[in-house]
C-alpha cells in the first residue's frame, strides 16, 4: 500500500498516527468526520497523464454521427493545434497565470479538443447560452470570444471551432466540447472546474438499487439475453424517474445472472411488479457506469434517489461555481466514497441509511472545508490567504476507506485493493455471499481506482434489515397498499396469521370471574339510574378569542387584496357572500364539516336560513367530498359567479395539502387530480368574484418555486402564549407535537411518546421468519394478535397458570386494561377511545374482524365498541352503543345515530382508522391512546410524520394542567427550541412563541373545531357537549357536577393522549439535527416536491411561520405530478393567483372555527361597506322664538329675496358639532344657564352616529371601484390633470351664465388634509354623469400622494408658507383666486366684445366628508319624506333660482334622523357650515381670516351678514355628513421644540409673560391663542362665566371663548348690521387685531361691568402698545406688567401678544 499513492511520508508513525484520528473521529458525537484527510502529511500527488475520458455523444442519439467537412481555414492563418487562427495560444496550462479580461455575463469556459486530451483550450461564453446546475434554461444558439486574440461577436459555435482550430470530423456541437468551468484558484490560476451539467448527463452519479435472489445465481461473462431490454448507464437523468415513489419494481422470469466486464459495459434490468422480499444482499452503483448484468434479474430494483443525492451534491449552484477569484469547488468523488463508508460505519445494526443523512452530511463536510474561503470573500478587505488543504487522492482512496471501516469489523467491508473493475468488484462480492462469508455485513463497498480512470464504486448492502427497509422504500404508499392487498387476498400472509393465533390457544375458559358477572348488558345498565357524574353543557356560537383574532386576519388579507393598486377584487360591488367548502373524500370529514357549519350559525347570518329551519340536510348543499361528484357543484357554483357578479363566492379548501396532484398526470379512477381540474381552472382563476381559501395544517407543498399563493396572502395562525402570558386570555393551551417531544426528554415520568420494546423485538423475529411478506401485515398481525392476548388476560377467563402476558406487551396490556377497566368502574359507564392507526384498508378491516371475534368469544360486546374507520364508509356503531350516546345526551329523535367520530366522546371504544393518510377526521377529548405502531417508516417526509403525530394533538385546560406523571411536556412551558413554532406576530399577536408549536408541526393543522355550538332549543343535539380535542374548555367543556373518584374519563379530560410508534421513527423523531430542531424538519416536505439545490441552509430553531415559507419557496420545487408544475411563466418567478389565499394552523387547533367566523364578518363587512356612519344629531340652542311664522310657503320652490331680508338674522349656531363653543348673544334668546359641557379634543369621534345604507347618488373615497367610474378615478385623456399652484397660476374655473342644462356651472373646491385615502373626492355617481368641475386644495407637502391617488383631480396647491395654516387660509386663498379668475374673465369677455355680466360668479365650498344628499317630499301620502337625491339635482335647483345673485350665500341644511321629516319654514337665516354655494361677486369685500384654525364659517357668516348681504339656508335640502376619523382640518397636534411627537401640554401652558423662560411649542401662533381662549376664557373673562345676560363684547370677529362665556358679535365698519345693544351690560371686551375702523369714539356706545376684562390682541409688542394708546385705554382700564403675555412660540415663529385689563 505504500506505493499506492505517489507521495511520501513525512513521519515513520503516519498510519499509526493516522488510524488514532480516524479512530476519534467515528467515535466522536458528530455524523461527519472532521476533514482530517485533507492535512495528510504527503506531497501533493501529480496529476494524471490523461484527463477524464468524457463521451463525446453524451448527450445525444445513438444514431451514427453525421459526416461533417471542415471550412477551409484562410490563407495565411495559423492551424496549430492549441492556437487560434490569430496563432495566439488557447491553452489552458499556457494562460492560467494570465490576465483575461472577461466581459459582463460572460463566462470562462474549457473547450474540449479531439487532438489535445490533455489540455483545455480557454474561451468566454455569454453565459445565458449556458444550462444551470440542473442542465436547464440555456438559450439556443451560441455567442462567445476568443480569449486568444481578443476577436469577439462569435455567434455560431461552428465559426467559432473553425476559429480555434477544433478540426472536427463532426457537426460541431457545444454540448459536445464546451466541457468546463474555468476559475481562479487561490493561488490566482485559472484551473478546470466543474463540469457544465449539458442535460444533466455530465458526471453523472448512477445510482442503482439491485435486489438479487440467492438461488440459482450464477456468474458468468456471457453476454445478455436479447430479450432483456438493455439500459444504458449514459441515458440522461431526464429519462429517469423522478422520484423513486414513481418507479414500482417489476418482475422479470430469468434463472441466470452474470456480471459481464466488456469495455463498454451496459446493465439489463427490468422494474419487478411483483414483490419478493427474499433478498440478501442490495446494490447501490455509486460513480461509474455499472457493469452488464445478465441471468436472474428477476429481483432486480432500480432507483435513481442515491443518484441525484450524489449529482446535487457535485453540481453546485451558480452563485457558488464564481465567487471570486478563488472559486469554491464542489466535492470530489473521492471525498463522497469516503464519507458514505464513514456514514456507514456509524450507523447500528438496526438502522437503515437514509439519503436525507448522506445529504446533509455532503454539505456539512462541504461548508465546513470552504468556510475559510467564504469568510475571506465574503471580507475582500483581509489579507493573506489561508492555505488550502490538500485534496483527497484516488490512490489514498481505498486504503484510507478500509482503514475507516476496520473500526466496525465485519459490519462494513471495503473492496478496493487489487480492484481493477466494478465487475470485478462484484464477482468477488458473489463468491463471498456464497461462501457465507457476509452473515455478520451489512455494507461491501466496492472501490476502483483504475490509473487514468474516474473512480468508480459501488455499495452492495447485505443486512437482511436493511435490505427489506430498502426494499419497501420502493414503493409509493399506494403501490405499498396494493401490495398488502394483494398478500392478503391470495393466502401468502395465512402462514404468519396461523402462527400468531396459535401464541397463547390451548387455553380453557374458567367459570365467569367476578369481574366478568358484573357485566351488564346495555338494556340493563339503561334500566339502573347510577348517579350522573358529568353533564354536557355548551356555550351555542362561542368563538374562542384566537379563532376571532384569525378571522380577522383573513378580513384584513382580502381587504389587502382589494385595497391594492391591481384592482382584483371589487370588494365594494358586493353585497352578499356565498362559500362551498370542499373536503377530503372522507364521510366522517363531510358530516364533521357539516355539524360545524350547522352549530356556528354562519348560515343564518349570511340571511342562507332562518333560525328554526336549519337542518343537516340544507347545510349539505355548502360542503362537497372532493370526489367525482364535485365535478358538477363547482361547475354550478362557477355558473352562477358568472351570472351574479354582485356576489362575492368563497371556495374553503380545507384539508388543501391531501390532492396536490395534477389532472394531466393523473388517472380518472384514481380520484386524484381533482383539486387541480377545478380550482385552478381558467374560469375559477377569471372569475373576479370568486375567492379561494385553501386552509391546512401542512402547507409546505403548496410553498413551492412555482406556488400559486403569494406570500403576503399567507395567515399563520399565531401563537396564545409570549412568555407565558395569555395573549388572547384562553382558556386552553395547545399540546402538539413539541410539547411530546419534550415528554421524551423528562427522565423522572413516563413519556407520552414512546416505542414498545416488546413488540418490536417479536415483529423483528417474525420479518427475518417470513421474509417474502411485507413489514406492515406482519407488524399488523402481530399487533392485533397483542391486543387479542391483552383482551384475553383481562377479561378474567383465563387461568392464571397460562402467563398470557407473555405473548403480549406491557404497552398493550395497560391499553386494553384501561379501555375495559373504565367503562366498568365508572357509574354512568364512560370510557375512553384507542386509536389504533392501520394505513391499509384491507389490514384495517381483518383487524376489526379479528377483534370483534374475540370480543365476542370473552363476552365483552357491551363493555366497548371496535369500530373500523373507513374514509369511504358511514360511521357504524352497535345500536346498543348509540342508545347509550343518545341517553347522556338525551336526545329523543329515535333515528338519530352519530356520524363523527366527535360524537363518540365518553364512549369506550377502539377505533381502527384506515386509509393512506388521515383525512382531517377530529377526534374527542376521550382518547387516550394513539397507537401508531404499524404505520409506515419508509416514507420519511416532513408533511407524512406530521400528519400521523397531529392525531394526538390535544387543546387542555389552562387552569387544570395535565397530571404530573406526563412528564416535562405536561407543564406545556414553551422553551427556546419551539421558537420556529411561532407566527409572524403581527402588531396584536405578540412577538414569542406560544401555544400552536409549529415550527416541527411537528407544528401542524387540521380541520378539527374548537367546539361545535348546539342552539338549545334544538331537540336532535340539543344538551349535547360535541367535544373535539381542539375544543375549547372552560365553561363549554365537560364538567363533572359531582367528580366520581372512580370515573377515569372524568379524571382524564385533561390529559393528552399517550402516543406510541415504531421503533425506527421514534428515532428519526426524536433526533435533532445541528439546527436543534427534531432531523425530520430537515426531511423533504412532500413526496410531490423535490429540493431545488442540496447546497441549501437548514432549517433555524428561530424561524417563524412566514420565514418557514420563504425557506420552502425558494428552496423546493413542484416535480412534474404536482398541479403547481405547470404554474411557470417564462420570465416570471411570481405566478400568483390573484385572488388566493392560505390559512395554515397546527393540527386540531381550531382552524374550522376560525374561516367559519371569518366568513361571517366578511358577510357583515359587506353590508357594512354598503353602509356608512352619518352623523345624526339634534340641533342644538333650539328656541321657539320663530315658531309659528311662516314666510314662505311650504312648496315654495325659491326664496323669494325681499322676504327674506324681512326674516331676522339667527345668531345662533345650532349644528351640534359647535356645542362646545361660545354662545353668539341675540336678543330674545333663552340661554341655559349651566352652559354647554365641556368636551375633549376627540369629541368628534364620540358623536352621536347612524348606519345608514348608501344611495347610488353617493360619494366615494378611494377605496371604491367599478366600471361606471373607472375612468374617473384612473389616467385618462378625457380628464385633464392640472396642478395649479394658487400663488402664481390662474385656471378658467368660471363659465356663462347660459350654458348646457346638464352641466353644474358652480366649480366645486374642497379643502382637504390628510385624507388622501379617505376624503369623498369620487363625485361621478353623486353628480349622476353631469359634467362639473372638481377641484382639490391641498397643501405643497401633501401634493403628491393626492396626486397618486386621485389623478384626474385638478388640485389647487397652497403655497409652502401655508402648511401649517387652518382651515381659514385654504378658504381665504380660494375666495381670493376666484375672485380673481371672476375679474379677468370678466375683462376677457369685455375685450371679446361681450357682456361682462353673462360670467357666472358662484362657487360650492364642500367639506370632504359630504357623502349623501337628500330632499324633503312634501307630496307622500303619509307626510313629508326624505329621500336621496343626486348632488346634480340638488346643485341644478339651486343654481336655477331666479334671484340667486342677490345672495352672497346659500347652503342647506344638515342632515338627521329626529328633524328629517318634520315640516318647517323651506328657508331661514342663519349660519351655514359644510356645504354652501358662495357668491364672489357680492362677497368681495368680505374675507375669510386666513389665519384662523376654528370656527372661521361662524366668523365669515357673521361678518357677512354684518355687511348686509343675504344669508339664506334651503332646509328643503339636507347634506349627509360621514364620520372619517382620519385627517382633516380639525386634527390639532401639539409639539415642542425640543420633539417632533405630539407632547402632553395643558392649554394654559399655551401662553407665557414676555421674555420668560418657558418651553416653546413648534406650534402655530394663532392656534394656541384659540385653544388657550377655548380652554382658559372663563378664567380670562370671569363675569362672563355661565353669565348670558353679559356677555364679552367681540369687536369685528368672532373667537371660541369656551362654552361658558357668551360673546356678542358686533361690527365696526360703517352701515353695518349689528344688534342693539342699548341698556346691555357687557362683563369683558376683546379687541383682536383691532384696525382703523375701531375707534375710541365706536367703544365708548358700549357700557361695561365694574371689573370687566379687556383683552387685546397684536401682532407683536410695539402694535399692541400702540392700539392701546390710539384708542385711549387707559382712561377706562387698568393695566398691570404682569397681564402681558405671549403665545409660547419662539422669536423666530412669530409669537402673538396680548393685554389683559380690568375696568375701572
Amino acid at each position: 500500500m505504500g506505493n499506492s499513492y505517489a507521495g511520501q511520508l513525512r513521519t515513520t508513525r503516519f498510519e499509526e498516527v493516522l488510524h488514532n484520528s480516524i479512530e476519534a473521529s467515528l467515535r466522536s458525537n458528530t455524523i461527519i468526520p472532521r476533514p482530517v484527510f485533507s492535512q495528510l502529511y504527503l506531497e501533493t500527488e501529480q496529476p494524471l497523464a490523461r484527463d477524464d475520458e468524457d463521451d463525446e455523444d453524451g448527450s445525444e442519439s445513438n444514431s451514427p454521427p453525421i459526416p461533417y467537412q471542415m471550412k477551409p481555414p484562410p490563407e495565411g492563418c495559423c492551424t496549430t493545434d492549441g492556437f487560434c487562427q490569430a496563432g495566439r495560444d488557447l491553452r489552458l496550462s499556457s494562460l492560467a497565470s494570465d490576465p483575461l479580461d472577461v466581459p459582463p455575463g460572460f463566462m470562462l469556459v474549457g473547450v474540449k479538443s479531439p487532438s489535445l486530451p490533455e489540455n483545455l483550450l480557454v474561451c468566454a461564453v455569454d453565459r445565458r447560452f449556458l444550462p444551470d446546475e440542473r442542465g436547464r434554461y440555456a438559450l439556443l444558439g451560441f455567442s462567445g470570444n476568443c480569449m486568444g486574440c481578443g476577436e469577439k461577436g462569435f455567434r455560431y459555435f461552428t465559426e467559432f471551432s473553425n476559429h480555434i482550430n477544433l478540426k472536427l470530423h463532426t457537426q460541431p456541437k457545444k454540448q459536445k466540447h464546451l466541457k468546463y468551468y474555468l476559475y481562479r484558484n487561490s493561488q490566482g490560476l485559472l484551473v478546470k472546474g466543474a463540469p457544465i451539467c449539458w442535460r444533466g448527463n455530465v458526471c453523472q452519479a448512477l445510482f442503482i438499487f439491485i435486489f438479487i435472489h440467492l438461488s440459482g445465481v450464477h456468474l458468468n461473462t456471457g453476454p445478455p439475453k436479447k430479450r432483456h431490454k438493455g439500459w444504458s448507464p449514459e441515458s440522461s437523468t431526464s429519462n429517469l424517474p423522478e422520484s423513486t415513489a414513481k418507479t414500482p419494481p417489476s418482475s422479470l422470469a430469468s434463472s441466470t445472472l452474470s456480471v459481464s466486464s466488456f469495455h463498454s459495459p451496459s446493465f439489463s434490468v427490468m422494474s419487478i411488479f411483483s414483490f419478493i422480499l427474499s433478498v440478501h444482499f442490495f446494490m447501490c452503483a455509486g460513480h461509474g457506469p455499472l457493469p452488464q448484468l445478465t441471468g436472474s434479474v428477476s429481483d432486480v430494483l432500480v432507483s435513481s434517489l442515491l443518484q441525484s443525492c450524489y449529482l446535487s451534491s457535485q453540481t453546485l449552484p451558480r452563485v457558488y461555481q464564481h465567487y471570486g477569484p478563488s472559486p469554491i469547488q464542489p466535492l470530489s468523488t473521492e471525498m463522497q466514497i469516503l464519507l458514505t463508508v464513514y456514514y456507514l460505519v456509524q450507523l447500528g445494526s438496526d438502522q437503515v441509511p437514509l439519503v436525507e443523512d448522506l445529504e446533509q452530511i455532503f454539505m456539512r463536510s462541504w461548508r465546513e472545508s470552504h468556510l475559510s474561503e467564504i469568510r475571506q470573500y465574503q471580507q475582500p478587505q483581509t489579507t493573506g490567504t489561508p492555505g488550502s488543504p490538500q485534496p483527497l487522492t484516488p490512490n489514498q482512496l481505498p486504503w484510507l476507506a478500509q482503514l475507516a471501516a476496520s473500526s466496525y469489523g465485519e459490519g462494513v467491508v471495503v473492496l478496493g485493493k487489487d480492484v481493477g473493475s466494478l465487475a470485478q468488484g462484484l464477482q468477488l462480492t458473489f463468491s463471498r455471499l456464497m461462501e457465507g462469508r457476509l452473515e455478520n455485513t451489512n455494507y461491501v463497498v466496492i472501490i476502483v481506482t483504475a490509473p487514468g480512470q474516474e473512480t468508480q464504486s459501488c455499495v452492495v448492502v447485505t443486512g437482511k434489515h436493511q435490505c427489506r427497509a430498502l426494499a419497501e422504500s420502493m414503493f409509493s404508499p399506494s403501490q405499498g397498499l396494493k401490495e398488502i392487498a394483494h398478500q392478503l387476498s391470495t393466502g401468502v400472509a395465512q402462514e404468519l396469521i396461523h402462527y400468531c393465533n396459535s401464541l397463547g390457544q390451548g387455553v380453557s375458559l374458567n367459570e365467569p370471574s367476578p369481574l366478568s358477572s358484573s357485566q351488564e348488558s346495555a338494556e340493563e345498565r339503561s334500566n339502573k339510574s347510577p348517579r350522573v357524574t358529568h353533564k354536557y353543557s355548551v356555550d351555542w356560537r362561542e368563538v374562542r378569542p384566537i379563532q376571532l383574532a384569525v378571522a380577522r386576519k383573513l378580513l384584513s388579507h382580502v381587504c389587502a387584496i382589494a385595497d391594492s393598486s391591481t384592482q382584483n377584487l371589487d370588494l365594494g360591488s358586493f353585497d352578499r357572500v356565498s362559500f362551498l367548502i370542499l373536503v377530503p373524500p372522507s364521510e366522517v370529514t363531510f358530516q364533521q364539516t357539516i355539524l360545524h357549519l350547522w352549530s356556528s350559525g354562519v348560515l343564518q347570518e349570511l340571511g342562507s336560513l332562518d333560525q328554526a329551519c336549519v337542518s343537516h340536510r340544507e347545510a349539505e348543499r355548502y360542503v362537497v367530498k372532493m370526489d367525482h361528484s364535485a365535478q358538477a357543484r363547482i361547475d354550478n357554483l362557477i355558473r352562477e359567479a358568472y351570472s351574479n357578479s354582485y356576489t362575492l363566492y368563497i371556495l374553503v379548501h380545507d384539508h388543501a395539502h391531501w390532492d396536490i396532484s395534477s389532472a394531466t398526470y393523473s388517472s380518472s379512477d384514481s380520484g386524484l387530480g381533482l383539486v387541480d381540474q377545478l380550482l385552478n381552472s381558467r374560469q375559477v382563476k377569471d372569475a373576479t368574484n370568486i375567492l379561494i381559501l385553501h386552509v391546512t395544517s401542512f402547507p409546505f407543498a403548496l410553498q413551492t418555486q412555482c406556488t400559486r399563493i403569494s406570500p403576503y396572502n399567507e395567515i399563520h395562525w399565531p401563537s396564545a402564549f409570549s412568555n407565558d402570558v395569555d395573549l388572547y386570555h384562553e382558556r386552553t393551551r395547545y399540546f402538539g407535537v413539541s410539547e411530546l417531544l419534550e415528554s421524551t426528554h423528562s427522565g423522572s415520568s413516563l413519556p407520552l411518546m414512546r416505542y414498545d420494546p416488546s413488540f418490536e423485538s417479536m415483529a423483528a423475529t417474525l420479518e427475518e421468519r417470513f421474509p417474502k411478506l411485507h413489514s406492515a401485515v406482519i407488524r399488523t398481525t402481530v399487533l392485533i394478535q397483542h391486543y387479542c392476548v391483552a383482551l384475553m388476560a383481562v377479561s378474567g377467563r383465563f387461568n392464571r397458570s397460562h402467563n398470557l402476558q407473555k405473548h403480549t406487551s406491557v404497552e398493550t396490556m395497560e391499553i386494553v386494561q384501561s379501555l375495559v377497566n373504565a367503562a366498568q368502574q365508572c357509574p354512568a359507564h364512560h370510557g375512553h377511545m384507542v386509536l389504533v392507526r392501520i394505513p391499509s384498508l384491507a389490514l384495517a378491516a381483518w383487524a376489526h374482524q379479528r377483534l370483534s371475534r374475540v370480543r365476542k368469544q370473552l363476552g365483552l360486546e357491551e363493555n366497548f365498541e371496535i369500530i373500523l374507520g373507513n374514509p369511504k364508509q358511514d360511521l357504524n356503531i352497535g345500536q346498543s352503543f348509540t342508545d347509550q350516546i343518545k341517553k347522556w345526551l338525551k336526545i329523543q329523535d329515535a333515528d338519530w345515530v352519530p356520524r363523527t367520530y366527535l360524537e363518540l366522546e365518553a364512549l369506550p371504544c377502539i377505533l381502527i382508522l384506515s386509509g393512506a393518510e388521515p383525512l382531517g377526521e377530529s377526534l374527542p377529548r376521550s382518547l387516550k391512546y394513539c397507537d401508531l405502531r404499524v404505520i409506515s417508516c419508509s416514507y420519511l417526509q416532513r408533511t407524512t410524520l406530521e400528519q400521523e403525530l397531529g392525531l394526538a394533538a390535544y387543546l387542555v385546560k389552562k387552569e387544570s394542567r395535565p397530571p404530573q406523571n406526563l412528564g416535562s411536556g405536561s407543564d406545556l412551558l414553551e422553551s427556546d427550541a419551539e421558537k420556529l413554532s411561532s407566527t409572524d406576530n403581527e402588531e396584536e399577536e405578540g412577538q414569542d412563541n406560544g401555544e400552536p408549536s409549529q415550527p416541527l408541526q411537528l407544528l401542524s393543522q387540521t380541520n378539527p373545531q374548537p367546539y361545535l355550538q348546539i342552539p338549545p332549543q334544538q331537540p336532535l343535539l340539543s344538551q349535547m357537549q360535541i367535544r373535539s380535542k381542539s375544543t375549547s374548555s372552560g365553561s363549554s367543556s365537560p364538567r363533572a357536577s359531582s367528580p366520581h373518584p372512580s370515573c377515569s374519563w372524568a379524571r382524564g379530560a385533561s390529559r393528552p393522549p399517550s402516543v406510541l410508534l415504531p421503533h425506527a421513527l421514534y428515532n428519526v423523531i426524536t433526533a435533532s439535527d445541528s439546527s436543534g430542531l427534531p432531523r425530520c424538519t430537515s426531511f423533504l416536505p412532500h413526496m410531490s416536491v423535490a429540493w431545488a439545490s442540496s447546497f441549501r441552509p437548514l432549517l433555524s430553531k428561530m424561524m417563524t411561520c412566514t420565514e418557514q415559507s420563504l425557506y420552502y419557496r425558494q428552496w423546493t420545487v413542484p416535480r412534474s405530478y404536482h398541479m403547481d408544475s405547470s404554474n411557470r411563466t417564462e420570465g416570471r418567478s411570481d405566478n400568483f393567483h390573484p385572488r388566493r389565499l392560505l390559512l395554515s394552523g397546527p393540527p386540531q387547533v381550531g382552524k374550522t372555527g376560525a374561516y367559519l367566523h371569518f366568513l361571517g364578518i366578511l358577510s357583515r363587512m359587506l353590508i357594512r361597506l354598503m353602509e356608512v356612519d352619518i352623523y345624526d344629531e339634534e340641533d342644538i340652542n333650539c328656541n321657539s322664538q320663530t315658531e309659528g311664522v311662516q314666510y314662505h310657503p311650504a312648496s315654495a320652490p325659491w326664496p323669494n329675496p325681499e322676504i327674506v331680508r324681512t326674516m331676522p338674522f339667527d345668531y345662533t349656531i345650532h349644528d351640534s358639532k359647535y356645542d362646545d363653543i361660545s354662545t353668539i348673544y341675540c336678543p330674545g334668546y333663552k340661554s341655559n344657564s349651566e352652559g354647554n359641557p365641556v368636551r375633549k379634543e376627540d369629541v368628534y369621534l364620540r358623536r352621536r352616529t347612524a348606519r345608514i345604507k348608501l344611495s347610488k347618488y353617493a360619494a366615494y373615497n378611494t377605496y371604491h371601484h367599478c366600471e361606471q367610474c373607472h375612468q374617473y378615478l384612473g389616467f385618462n385623456s378625457r380628464y385633464q390633470v392640472r396642478t395649479v399652484h394658487a400663488s402664481r397660476q390662474i385656471i378658467q374655473i368660471f363659465i356663462n351664465k347660459i350654458h348646457s342644462p346638464d352641466c353644474i356651472k358652480s366649480p366645486i373646491f374642497t379643502p382637504t388634509t390628510g385624507r388622501h385615502e379617505h376624503g369623498l373626492f369620487n363625485l361621478y355617481h353623486a353628480m349622476d354623469g353631469a359634467s362639473h368641475l372638481h377641484i382639490l386644495v391641498v397643501k405643497e407637502y401633501e401634493m403628491a400622494v393626492y396626486k397618486k391617488y386621485w389623478p384626474n383631480h385638478i388640485m389647487l396647491v397652497l403655497p409652502t408658507v401655508f402648511n401649517g395654516a387652518g382651515i381659514g387660509a385654504a378658504h381665504f386663498l380660494i375666495k381670493e383666486l376666484s375672485y380673481h379668475n371672476l375679474e379677468l374673465e370678466r375683462s376677457r369677455r369685455l375685450e371679446g366684445g361681450g357682456p361682462a355680466g353673462d360670467v357666472w360668479p358662484f362657487i360650492i365650498l364642500a367639506d370632504d366628508s359630504c357623502v349623501m344628499w337628500n330632499t324633503l317630499d312634501l307630496e307622500a301620502r303619509n307626510g313629508p319624506v326624505e329621500h336621496a337625491v343626486s348632488l346634480k339635482q340638488v346643485l341644478q335647483h339651486m343654481e336655477a333660482c331666479p334671484d340667486l345673485s342677490h345672495y352672497g350665500l346659500c347652503g342647506i341644511r344638515k342632515w338627521s334622523r329626529l328633524t328629517g321629516n318634520v315640516l318647517r319654514e323651506p328657508f331661514s337665516r342663519g349660519h351655514l357650515h359644510d356645504f354652501f354655494l358662495l357668491n364672489v361677486d357680492r362677497s368681495q369685500n368680505v374675507q375669510y381670516d386666513q389665519n384662523r384654525f376654528t370656527c372661521h364659517d361662524v366668523d365669515f357668516t357673521l361678518r357677512l351678514h354684518s355687511a348686509g348681504l343675504l344669508v339664506c339656508r334651503f332646509n328643503n335640502f339636507s347634506v349627509m355628513k360621514k364620520q372619517i376619523a382620519i385627517g382633516g382640518y380639525r386634527t390639532f397636534i401639539i409639539k415642542t421644540k425640543m420633539t417632533d411627537v405630539p407632547t402632553s401640554v395643558s392649554p394654559s401652558q399655551y401662553i407665557c409673560a414676555p421674555d420668560s423662560k418657558h418651553l416653546f411649542l413648534a406650534t402655530p401662533a394663532q392656534l394656541l391663542l384659540e385653544k388657550y381662549l377655548q380652554h382658559n376664557s372663563h378664567k380670562l373673562f370671569p363675569l362672563s362665566t355661565k353669565n348670558y345676560t353679559h356677555p364679552v363684547l367681540s369687536v369685528d370677529c368672532y373667537l371660541n371663548l369656551g362654552p361658558e362665556v357668551t360673546v356678542c358679535f358686533v361690527s365696526s365698519r360703517p352701515h353695518s348690521v349689528n344688534i342693539s345693544t342699548a341698556g346691555l351690560l357687557f362683563s369683558g371686551l376683546l379687541l383682536c387685531f383691532a384696525d382703523s375702523f375701531v375707534t375710541p369714539g365706536f367703544l365708548k356706545k358700549f357700557t361695561f361691568l365694574k371689573g370687566a376684562t379687556l383683552c387685546v390682541i397684536s401682532a407683536d409688542r410695539s402694535s399692541l402698545r400702540e392700539t392701546v394708546g390710539r384708542l385711549e385705554l387707559e382712561e377706562e382700564w387698568r393695566f398691570r406688567l404682569s397681564d402681558e403675555f405671549q403665545t409660547a412660540n419662539a422669536k423666530e415663529d412669530r409669537p402673538l401678544f396680548f393685554l389683559t385689563g380690568k375696568h375701572i
